[in-house]
């Protein structure tokens, strides 16, 4: 794939493959399934199509070769370095990027933004996953408390969940009223176009997973004790509402999916092309430069010969837990 096929196909394009779209003037650009081979936007054929969603069979036959584990991790890497090119891009330009992570629970969205900021500064680069609005958030403008979190000049920001929230669980779950959903899907668009004539680089990728994989995960988190904490109540509650959440996102895609701010879907069936594909994606839709930077020598360091260290049992040490483990055989019960 190459950047220019990417960047050239269309407003809602799967990285890997890509879909056509049709522009209706009342509704803008029309974002089409992943599965569609027609984008005829007959009320028939857009029912199956939500019947279908992320579950179809041809997605399964379709499915690519797993990336083996040595090549995953020789182009993860290279992939981490380009993005470290980029954070001093950043920093020396005083560029903003704005990053959307959505999709499906389990659909590995948490996965990729940890290989994302791996190698990053934190200082640079923050992930921004806000948790349940407080009461006094709830009667503020629906946008205000994302604003916040916006960046400055020289920033990245990673919105791990976002303001679309409004239009996937707060609608297919209650949280919201019909002319809260309805006010978003109208402001939404408009919103987004001032981050983007402000001179944000705004980027939305939707995860998109199959309901047997995403099955499969949550079993795994558990049956997992380090993971366990990921499956949440509200996972629970939108077990059974997979095709309320498939129509909820062809009708988001169907408003928000703008030529200033386009969705891109990433096929998230398996984790490790799922990064892949996304990192190299976002880097080649990035107008990033390698900057130059200044070499540093570091200089003898001067003899301290005023000052003598105390002793070292004047401090409180931390037990050498490390010790234990090598001469207890790794039972890890010395040294606690």
């Amino acid at each position: 794939m190459t950047r220019e096929s990417c960047l050239r196909g269309g407003p809602f394009t799967v990285c890997g493959y890509f879909m056509g779209h049709t522009q209706r003037p009342e509704d803008g650009h029309r974002a089409a399934d992943r599965d569609r081979s027609d984008d005829s936007p007959t009320p028939d054929r857009a029912a199956a199509v939500t019947e279908r969603d992320e579950t179809s069979p041809e997605r399964s036959n379709d499915r690519p070769p797993r990336l083996p584990k040595k090549l995953y991790e020789r182009e993860l890497l290279r992939l981490q370095a380009e993005l470290v090119a980029v954070q001093e891009w950043v920093r020396a330009t005083g560029q903003r990027i704005v990053v959307v992570f959505e999709g499906r629970d389990a659909a590995g969205k948490g996965g990729a933004i940890k290989r994302m900021t791996e190698y990053l500064n934190p200082r640079v680069t923050r992930v921004a996953a806000l948790p349940t609005p407080t009461e006094r958030q709830r009667t503020q403008w629906y946008f205000q408390r994302y604003v916040e979190h916006l960046p400055a000049a020289g920033e990245i920001v990673l919105f791990d969940r976002s303001w679309y929230n409004r239009a996937g669980v707060e609608r297919v779950l209650g949280y919201c009223t019909v002319e809260e959903y309805r006010l978003f899907l109208r402001q939404c668009p408009t919103f987004e176009r001032m981050l983007v004539e402000d001179g944000i680089l705004l980027r939305k990728y939707w995860f998109s997973v199959s309901d047997e994989e995403q099955e499969r995960r949550f079993r795994s988190r558990l049956e997992d004790p380090l993971r366990r904490w990921k499956f949440s109540e509200n996972d629970l509650r939108t077990w059974d509402r997979w095709v309320d959440f498939s129509r909820a996102k062809d009708e988001m895609t169907l408003h928000t999916d703008i030529p200033e701010a386009p969705w891109y879907v990433v096929e998230a069936e398996i984790k490790r092309n799922a990064r892949i594909n996304f990192i190299a994606h976002l880097l080649s839709t990035l107008p990033y430069r390698h900057v130059p930077q200044p070499e540093i020598v570091i200089p003898p360091r001067p003899p301290a010969e005023d000052y003598v260290r105390p002793p070292r049992d004047l401090f409180r040490q931390v037990p050498d837990h490390a010790a234990g483990l090598v001469s207890g055989g790794g039972s890890g019960r010395r040294g606690r």
